[in-house]
């Protein structure tokens, strides 16, 4: 796909993963609709890459009329042909508690319903739309997910997290060929441990220590690295149904 004359929707936009690769395609001359939550960090970055390459649309990825909102923002931009869906959180429940009690079915409902739902409602309204595309080079568009590594090596306490991004990855290959007469490419990144808001609240010495966990490089993941990613796919046509893991080789330990 050439990254030309078209608009892209990035979930999660406003920061971390979200946000590096709204400024990856920005770089690239792509106009970009942001849904965010944080309507404070989507204005900063609104800001930040211009309001005539960047709007902020609120919007819970769980949400169809919030979500079809933003896609026509994002239509009015110019021709929809990418998602990067990057939303998500995380959430610890065991099956028995330190106190006895059975883990939360509440917390494990909430954290499949952002991450896995969300996923599903975001490839179906996206794709709806992108099929009335007009074919280019081949295709009309092409949607990158977001697993984790946690899907394949979840660790104690990360049941409904790991089940979640288990389900995006299994949805990879299936949304692929559904989307396949359609000129539509689907593919899904599965970052490591990378330095996104979710860690910042870490002292930098777990931090460091997390970071000397990954063979190599020795450190945790960049989020620009996460965008070169998400640009390389995009730019690939032969890029389709697959998951990539981007982790530095790292394999989690069951704690």
């Amino acid at each position: 796909m050439k990254l030309e004359n078209m608009s892209a929707l990035v979930t999660g936009g406003a920061s971390g993963l979200g946000l590096a690769c709204a400024r990856r395609l920005v770089a690239k001359g792509v106009k970009v609709v942001i849904v965010d939550l944080n309507r404070e960090a989507g204005a900063a970055a609104e800001k930040e890459l211009g309001s005539s390459n960047v709007v902020y649309a609120h919007g819970d990825v769980t949400h169809t009329d919030q979500i079809n909102a933003a896609l026509d923002a994002a239509e009015k931009l110019g021709t929809l042909r990418a998602l990067v869906h990057c939303a998500g959180i995380g959430g610890a429940v065991r099956l028995v508690e330190k106190d006895g009690q059975p883990g939360s079915l509440e917390k494990y409902e909430q954290v499949v319903r952002v991450n896995l739902v969300g996923s599903f409602n975001m490839l179906r309204l996206s794709a709806a739309r992108m099929a009335k595309n007009d074919i280019v080079d081949g295709e009309r568009g092409a949607m990158i997910m977001t697993a984790s590594v946690a899907a394949f090596e979840g660790q104690i306490g990360q049941i409904p997290y790991s089940a979640s991004k288990a389900g995006v990855v299994g949805m990879t290959i299936v949304a692929a060929r559904d989307l396949a007469t359609k000129f539509i490419r689907v593919c899904t990144i599965a970052p490591g441990l990378f330095d996104t808001p979710l860690l910042a609240r870490l002292p930098e010495p777990i931090k460091a220590s997390l970071g000397a966990s990954v063979p190599h490089p020795a450190r945790l993941g960049q989020p620009d690295e996460f965008g070169q990613l998400a640009i390389a796919i995009l730019e690939n046509s032969m890029l389709n149904g697959e998951t990539i893991r981007l982790d530095g080789a790292i394999r989690m330990t069951p704690r």
